[in-house]
């Protein structure tokens, strides 16, 4: 971590940094791993208003879409804190270099649920992490 990013994040309040130190390599991309393949993961999330997904890591390469328009703000191992709105059905995808990777929380700002689907994939130049037997999806 830059020394820019350290000094941003000794300003977030102390459990925030607790937890970061604490979650640095969380797998859990999302709230309930639904399905697992050699091949992909797809994740759900749905956080209530003023409800948080802690800090996780990204390092395979994923998309998201989101299923409800909301606004969110994420603190990232950067240090930056952003803002931002969302539209239901727009989608991101990201990819990570040998090495690279993405730390970060998710806050529900808005005033509705704030729902994604995420899949990861698998074949990435990074290793998937272990994902707890808690976050799988459990069979009705």
């Amino acid at each position: 971590m830059s020394k820019s990013g350290e000094d941003a994040m000794a300003a977030w309040p102390s459990a925030l940094r607790e937890e970061f130190e604490a979650n640095q390599f969380n797998p859990c991309v999302g709230q309930v791993l639904l399905s697992e393949t050699p091949r992909v993961r797809v994740w759900s999330l749905s956080l209530q208003p003023g409800e948080r997904l802690p800090f996780h890591r990204h390092q395979l390469d994923y998309f998201w879409t989101v299923l409800t328009d909301d606004r969110s703000r994420s603190h990232y191992h950067d240090g930056r804190v952003q803002e931002r709105s969302y539209r239901e059905g727009e989608t991101q995808h990201l990819a990570f270099a040998a090495g690279e990777y993405m730390i970060h929380d998710l806050e529900n700002i808005g005033d509705t649920v704030l729902a994604y689907t995420t899949v990861e994939f698998m074949d990435s130049a990074n290793p998937a992490l272990p994902v707890p037997d808690a976050a799988r999806r459990k069979a009705a």
